[in-house]
């Protein structure tokens, strides 16, 4: 599905930066559709006309690495505004001419610039102002053309433009929240440089995405995995309104959901839905395929195959089905591939990469192009209900990547029992809300304990809550002590096999938000 491709986008070129995915939020939020291209595709947005301007991203590299990434002349020459951020910077002005006089010493951290100049991308900004930098590397001379319009204690170009040709960069972070003025620049740049006028809102995509599915699909059939989370009950909402009576939607109960999942999943989507759910009872299948699996790469693709053979025999038992509907979303591609290519990749999802193509499905993503937090919206112009659209992400392979070694059925009840109480207090306490994820993970630890006057050596329980807007960036949650002591001393007590709780208080970057 391509539900934005006549929408006017900021392309933002990706160089690695831990920010990318930031400036493409920030874009959004001001309504302004923008996608991410890993700087090895930067050919297609030269003589896209729905790309009216381009951001080059910060990245860890230093311009005079072997192996930097580098874009060819012919998009700086492709006549679109074009904004370098940090190494985007160094590395335009380096390629027009332009001198970098590398350290090392890294700048990290707030900072002071003044205004020399006020242009167009610096308007409505005051002169003197807090931003973001993270840079080693600095221009030391500008390009012919180019004039400096800020600079810092530090560093004499802070930011500088060449207006007659469309090139504005900046050594420091606008997309950050550390920079006040930030997002007036980034306005600055969309708005009143590049020149797009229409806002772009995920709820508007809609209409459009019906109508794309209406006529892909035709009077074929879809088959659709939900889960109850928020991803595949808003793309099966969608497809429902589009086709109705030709999607069928299958639950698979795979043993490592949650406490009564299967149960809740089926009366919630059966109650809004056009036709009942399909529900599939494959634990069997997938404890036999997970058993003797440590490693969570191996267990993620062998829940990955199990559920593909289910669908297979799903699918051969509903009929003819052409199309299979995913629950993608755009940090799920982003995370599963590297600027590079296929290394350095964070983690594989269950639902990136397509199908073997011996299964003759089609792939339908109508979310593709969404974060989460889009999709909510989305989600609520459908009406679809807040107890199913507030839910907390989960992952795809469920609890098998909250269990930290091998899956049994034991470990998966003990850890259900645990979770549930947890999510319960959260929500009993109103600070489920709050929360962007949370759940609790068993660990491959014990402990000694003392209950009874009886020395004990069980297992450890890790819990985990984090906030944030998208997903690509969480800070722990400071849940308050007298909730996670309540949780810890229900989770002892009442689930056989524990005897001891922790808190996980790590943020991502650099942790991630799942255990495994």
């Amino acid at each position: 599905m391509d539900n934005v491709s006549n929408q006017s986008e900021i392309a933002v070129i990706d160089f690695g930066s831990q920010y990318t995915q930031l400036i493409a939020r920030k874009l959004r939020d001001l309504g302004v559709f923008s996608e991410i291209y890993p700087y090895t595709r930067y050919q297609e947005i030269v003589n896209a006309d729905n790309v009216k301007g381009v951001i080059l991203s910060g990245g860890p590299s230093s311009v005079f690495d072997e192996g930097a990434p580098v874009v060819e002349m012919a998009l700086l020459e492709c006549g679109k505004p074009i904004l370098g951020i940090c190494y985007g910077m160094q590395l335009m002005c380096k390629m027009l001419g332009g001198s970098i006089a590398g350290s090392d010493k890294r700048e990290y951290g707030p900072a002071t610039i003044e205004l020399i100049d006020k242009s167009s991308f610096m308007n409505n900004t005051p002169d003197s102002q807090n931003v973001w930098m993270s840079h080693g590397d600095r221009v030391d001379s500008l390009p012919a053309g180019f004039k400096a319009i800020a600079r810092s204690g530090s560093i004499e170009h802070a930011a500088a433009v060449d207006v007659d040709r469309g090139f504005y960069c900046v050594q420091f972070h606008p997309e950050v929240v550390h920079s006040d003025h930030g997002m007036q620049m980034l306005e600055n740049f969309t708005r009143d440089i590049c020149g797009i006028t229409e806002k772009w809102s995920p709820a508007e995509f809609v209409d459009e995405a019906i109508s794309e599915i209406r006529q892909r699909v035709g009077d074929r059939h879809v088959l659709c995995g939900v889960s109850g989370g928020v991803d595949s009950t808003v793309v099966a909402t969608i497809l429902d309104k589009a086709i109705g009576e030709q999607l069928h939607c299958v639950f698979v109960d795979n043993g490592v959901l949650r406490f009564d999942e299967a149960q809740n999943v089926e009366t919630d989507l059966n109650s809004f839905l056009s036709r009942p759910i399909v529900s599939v009872d494959a634990k069997a299948e997938f404890f036999a395929s997970l058993a003797g699996i440590s490693d969570p790469e191996k267990k993620r693709k062998a829940i990955g195959g199990t559920f593909i053979d289910i669908f297979k025999k799903t699918a051969n038992s509903l009929g003819e089905l052409h199309f299979l509907a995913q629950g993608t979303l755009y940090p799920d591609r982003i995370e599963s591939v590297s600027i590079n290519g296929p290394s350095h990749v964070i983690k594989s999802h269950h639902n990136v990469g397509g199908l073997p193509a011996e299964l003759g499905f089609e792939l339908i993503e109508p979310l593709q192009d969404l974060f989460k937090d889009e999709v909510r919206k989305v989600g609520k112009s459908l009406g679809i209900p807040d107890n199913l659209l507030m839910r907390h992400p989960f992952p795809g392979p469920g609890l098998a990547v909250r269990i930290l070694g091998e899956v049994t059925p034991s470990k998966v009840e003990m850890l259900q029992a645990a979770d549930h109480i947890y999510i319960q207090e959260l929500l009993d306490s109103g600070e489920y809300s709050n929360i962007w994820q949370a759940g609790a993970i068993l660990l491959p630890v014990q402990t000694v304990g003392v209950m009874g006057d009886q020395r004990t050596y069980e297992s450890v329980v890790a819990l985990r809550a984090v906030t944030s807007q998208d997903g690509m960036t969480a800070d722990w949650s400071r849940i308050p002590a007298e909730v996670l002591a309540k949780v810890s001393n229900k989770i002892i007590n009442e689930v056989k096999g524990v005897n001891r709780v922790v808190y996980d208080i790590s943020s991502k970057p650099p942790s991630t938000i799942e255990w495994e």
